[in-house]
């Protein structure tokens, strides 16, 4: 389960990432809050989570070209101080008394752009700290360190902001990455993979848009995640509006939520941590359950049935983004890795800027358990689609038996049609 930290690199990394991802899970918790109380919006909230994801969903594939032309440790260099800066700033401005919605949405921009680069870097950056043997471990316990903060990120937010305010929740974070900044500049270069960089040219985009298109096994999972993230994970927006208009509750009751949200997901990194494979079926069975699971808890009639929903929903939404993300990268060219995974990123989270304000005006207008719903509905919905078009490509079929006390549900074989068993005869 944690073999990659036998190396010194990743060991650095990691407890860096952990103390940022900490100081990140504050600030969102913080920011959603401090945009609610300011402009009471659910919309507000969508658009402010927008703004951060806009820059992916336009630039993001620049950003994985960026990647794969340069050191990815000093980029990270550059975009995690930039990250720092962006929440010192907000912290200042919350503290002065001066912050505006508008203030809210700037930082979040420009923390989307460093965004655009910092993804790609990083996710491409672990292969070269642990190389292609324990890179399936790696992108699992990354997930379970994020996942690790947003337990303890949500749970001090509630607290500090209850206590002194969001403007100390903000500092907290922009200080916080102080820590990964640390970590990359004590890493052993020497140590590190040694990675062949993409020569400056033209037609890299498309080169990386037409290496995804031509295989199936990287194309689908791309597609499934794009949905999960642009319909299905605007938890944000839902669980605001939850605690604000069905539970009436406040910033502490948010933050349990998250809380509860991320031990699920914690577990379904380190699940996955464990797991000596990655298959599609896993993704797509996965993705159609949490689908199901978001519907069911749409309707939850109590507090805590919700709550424990959400337990099993984040076990789901982990399990969906360490299996894809892991069988992506492993079925990519090393040269390819920053461009492919800027391309899942972007589809992941640059959806947001799409989904959000939709979903957040959905929820506004019909209700939260309406706007939940919805995002149910289609993440469900996309499962289908794309299983069954993975079944096509791998020549299965659904089969469904219904026998008395054993019914089943499988893909099998499909049987050759008449024009391939002529052509063959």
């Amino acid at each position: 389960m944690f073999s990659s930290l036998r190396n010194r690199n990743y060991r650095l990394f990691a407890s860096g990432q952990l103390v940022s991802n900490t100081g990140t899970w504050m600030q969102r918790i913080a920011q959603d809050w401090l945009v609610l109380s300011l402009t009471g919006s659910s919309t507000a909230v969508g658009i402010t989570t927008a703004l951060q994801f806009l820059p992916m969903l336009v630039l993001g594939l620049y950003g994985g070209v960026i990647a794969d032309r340069f050191s990815r440790r000093r980029l990270l260099l550059v975009t995690q101080s930039a990250m720092g800066l962006t929440g010192l700033a907000l912290a200042v401005l919350t503290l002065s008394g001066h912050v505006q919605v508008w203030h809210v949405y700037l930082m979040a921009l420009l923390l989307g752009l460093a965004t655009v680069v910092d993804n790609p870097a990083r996710q491409a950056f672990a292969a070269e700290m642990v190389g292609p043997e324990d890179l399936r471990n790696a992108v699992s316990l990354n997930s379970a360190n994020f996942q690790s903060a947003r337990i303890i990120g949500p749970a001090v937010a509630g607290v500090t902001i209850s206590a002194v305010g969001s403007g100390w929740a903000f500092m907290a974070n922009g200080l916080s990455f102080l820590a990964p900044i640390t970590a990359l500049l004590l890493m052993r270069r020497e140590e590190l993979q040694e990675v062949t960089r993409a020569p400056r040219g033209k037609g890299q985009l498309r080169d990386g848009l037409r290496y995804v298109a031509r295989r199936p096994e990287l194309l689908w999972p791309i597609v499934l995640v794009g949905f999960i993230g642009t319909f299905g994970f605007n938890f944000a927006i839902w669980l605001t509006a939850f605690v604000d208009t069905v539970f009436h509750g406040d910033a502490g009751t948010y933050g349990l939520l998250n809380t509860l949200m991320a031990v699920g997901s914690l577990a379904g990194a380190l699940l996955a941590a464990r797991r000596g494979t990655s298959r599609l079926r896993l993704l797509v069975g996965a993705a159609l359950l949490f689908g199901l699971l978001e519907i069911t808890a749409a309707a939850a009639p109590g507090f805590w049935i919700f709550a424990v929903l959400l337990v099993a929903i984040g076990m789901l939404g982990m399990t969906i983004n360490v299996t894809a993300n892991s069988s992506v990268q492993l079925a990519t060219d090393p040269a390819m890795r920053g461009r492919v995974m800027a391309l899942y990123m972007m589809v992941f989270m640059g959806g947001t800027p799409l989904g959000a304000p939709l979903l957040g005006w959905v929820t506004d207008t019909y209700g939260a358990r309406i706007g939940f719903l919805a995002g149910g509905l289609i993440s469900a919905g996309a499962a289908l689609g794309v299983g069954l078009i993975l079944a096509r490509i791998g020549g299965l079929r659904l089969k469904v038996v219904l026998r008395r006390g054993r019914p089943r549900v499988a893909f099998v074989e499909r049987p050759p049609r008449k024009k391939e068993l002529a052509a063959t005869g």
